[in-house]
């Protein structure tokens, strides 16, 4: 008979074990820092914010507004309907992740695309960080 646990560990009154908690569990296959496709937490996050400002809206079957509307406009002269449209499809795909919460929301164009730099807050973990995405006409998306 083989034994299922070979060591056992109990933890004195009062103490907590020392183990790190992963709230967030998720693969990528495009993900450059994983070795085995596997993601937690803050990378899967932001993973999964990328996965779609990737997708162009309309494309996702049976999800005809995920995406972003970018794509169809970064051609387009960026007037200020053009830039509110872009801000508001922005606001609504950050408000789509109750995980995180955006502020200071910049769109500004250069020679062949736009770029968007925001802060993010990652609600559970009360973390702030900066993220800022390209979208260029040749290249596609870059962070």
């Amino acid at each position: 008979m083989t034994a299922l646990y070979t060591k056992t560990v109990i933890a004195q009154k009062g103490t907590i074990p020392d183990f790190k908690v992963q709230r967030y569990r998720g693969f990528s296959t495009v993900s450059r820092k994983s070795k085995n496709f596997a993601l937690y937490d803050f990378e899967l996050i932001k993973q999964d914010i990328l996965n779609h400002f990737y997708v162009r809206q309309g494309e996702r079957l049976m999800q005809p507004a995920f995406g972003t509307i970018i794509w169809d406009l970064i051609f387009e002269p960026l007037t200020d309907e053009i830039q509110n449209l872009i801000l508001q499809n922005v606001n609504q795909i950050f408000n789509s992740d109750p995980r995180v919460q955006a502020g200071n929301i910049l769109i500004t164009p250069y020679e062949t695309g736009l770029e968007i730099k925001c802060t993010l807050q990652y609600v559970l973990y009360n973390i702030q960080e900066s993220m800022q995405l390209k979208f260029d006409q040749a290249n596609g998306l870059t962070t």
